[in-house]
């Protein structure tokens, strides 16, 4: 093992009391939390939405919370420190995003909506295989995202322990599956929507206290802190310049696209996100929930350029590899440098952004499992296998064991992904959303004739797709970061699929439409129209 992550491992050995302190803290705060929520939670509305009982403020901050995961600050920040220009390309492309999500679907889907992306879709077309459809789509993304998270957990943990049997990581990742189940099933919306926004103040408050001390260090010179990063990078001035991961050959600048078109336009498709829209009791809370989340989420992708820079100017690339090939660790690794590699100091620095990026992967998995299980319970259950008869405490029910459900499916994937860089996975996420969610929703809205035929093609067609060129690509074998490293059958080049599969996505949106024979019912959309505009009848 190296030097610095055996000193790393030395020192949260010796001080593991304070470590296990400050992570026990955050579970039962939150846990609290979650069955003080769970004791308001009395009919669909307060699980689903949370009543719709929160401010612009309160959602935007959970909505950055929901937002900025283990891939913002564990990813990010690896990415920066082994490939400089071009891992802060992720943080760009999250941010911009967000441009996107608020220009067109905000808005328009709190007005349309009442509790998941389904009844959007399903407004003014047959609703059965349409909610179907819709379910199929967000639980396959929520699970894609559910990875990184997971992953996440299990890198992190593992460092602060000083565990480093596969045996001992994948039992974290089995941790972390059973509190997001607790979260979910006991508070509902109203829980995991106060477990963000703690989360979000935690996350701010630990990443500017890492910023401000990575800036002391260099004398709050960022020519300096830059020159340093690139030095002891060993790549020189090719780490400030773009091309290092994303510029090396054709293929590399095409996956750079495809990531680009992914982060851009996955936001606006991303189940965990949208229904964080219906808990505000108006539109006009739903835009500033998003201009707050805007703001919050700028400055900290801001703030992970001091992150991923100064792990550069301060860490070897072979240590921050050596600790995780894929260097998720760097933030956490960056702390201890901080605080002092052999000090009190440097181990109470390294469990408290520790205990913070685990809070980060709690809070998000939580998001994740309610949009999944959710979307099952109300469109699946209640709408397909019910036919609309079920009770609301029966629908509830459903959710909860949905949330059971998913919890396995997830430990299990990610268990496998643990290896891989967790700002990858969440981009692979962003690909498979704005592959099949996106189409149908900007069709939905703003296209008279559309048609349910050309929602099933445009969803299944991009969901298809996009999957079915992540398990062939490198992501899954071939390379020694893949999932299986050991085997090869990868036959599709690019690490994203988003530059095929999302023209995918909208093409055959298109083409189902007009190859159906179906007539659509031009009152229903007129009257879809003027709600999501004005919130006329909106819930």
């Amino acid at each position: 093992m190296n030097p610095t992550i055996t000193l790393a491992v030395g020192e949260a050995s010796e001080h593991r009391p304070l470590i296990i302190t400050l992570f026990s803290a955050f579970v039962v705060a939150t846990l609290a939390i979650t069955v003080w929520a769970g004791r308001q939670t009395r009919n669909a509305a307060d699980f689903y939405a949370g009543g719709r009982q929160f401010s612009g403020f309160q959602n935007g901050l959970a909505v950055s919370g929901d937002y900025m995961s283990a891939a913002s600050f564990l990813g990010i920040a690896g990415a920066i420190a082994l490939f400089g220009y071009d891992g802060f390309l992720y943080s760009v492309g999250f941010l911009v995003a967000w441009l996107v999500a608020l220009l067109l679907v905000a808005e328009p889907l709190r007005n349309s909506g009442r509790y998941t992306m389904g009844d959007v879709l399903a407004y003014r077309m047959r609703q059965r295989p349409v909610r179907t459809a819709a379910g199929a789509s967000t639980i396959v993304v929520s699970i894609f995202y559910l990875l990184a998270q997971m992953a996440g957990a299990g890198v992190l943990v593992s460092l602060l322990l000083g565990i480093t049997s596969e045996g001992g990581k994948i039992a974290i990742v089995a941790l972390v599956g059973v509190l997001m189940i607790l979260y979910v099933s006991i508070g509902g919306m109203k829980g995991t929507t106060w477990v963000q926004m703690v989360k979000a103040v935690l996350l701010i408050a630990g990443a500017l206290l890492l910023t401000f001390l990575v800036l002391l260090k260099f004398n709050f010179n960022i020519s300096e802190l830059f020159g340093k990063a690139a030095e002891n990078s060993g790549k020189g001035a090719a780490f400030l310049e773009p091309g290092l991961k994303y510029g090396v050959s054709e293929t590399s600048k095409l996956d750079f696209l495809s990531l680009g078109i992914a982060l851009v336009l996955g936001t606006a498709g991303l189940p965990h996100i949208l229904i964080r829209f219906y808990t505000v009791p108006t539109a006009k809370a739903a835009r500033k929930s998003v201009i707050w989340a805007i703001g919050l989420i700028g400055a900290f992708y801001l703030m992970t350029l001091a992150l991923g820079f100064g792990a550069a100017a301060l860490i070897t690339p072979e240590e921050i590899t050596s600790s995780n090939k894929a260097g998720n660790t760097a933030a956490p690794l960056l702390a201890l440098h901080l605080g002092g590699v052999d000090s009190t100091w440097g181990a109470i620095l390294l469990a408290s952004i520790s205990a913070v990026a685990f809070a980060t992967i709690l809070a998000v998995v939580a998001g994740l499992t309610l949009a999944s299980s959710s979307s099952f319970a109300h469109d699946i259950y209640a709408n397909v296998i019910k036919k609309g008869t079920a009770t609301e405490k029966q629908e509830v029910n459903a959710a909860r064991w949905a949330t059971v459900g998913i919890g396995a499916v997830s430990i299990v994937l990610g268990a496998l992904a643990r290896d891989l860089n967790v700002a990858g996975l969440v981009a692979l996420a962003f690909a498979v959303a704005a592959s099949a969610n996106l189409p149908t929703i900007v069709y939905s809205l703003f296209w008279k004739r559309f048609t349910t035929s050309g929602a099933l093609w445009s969803i299944y067609g991009g969901l298809v797709t996009a999957v079915g060129l992540v398990l062939f690509s490198p992501v899954v074998s071939g390379k020694p970061t893949s999932m299986f490293p050991d085997v090869d059958f990868h036959w599709f080049p690019l690490e994203n699929p988003g530059l095929i599969s999302i023209p995918v996505g909208f093409l055959l949106g298109i083409v189902g439409t007009l190859l159906s024979k179906e007539t659509p019912d031009a009152a229903k959309y007129a009257e879809l129209e003027v709600r999501s505009l004005t919130g006329t009848g909106a819930h």
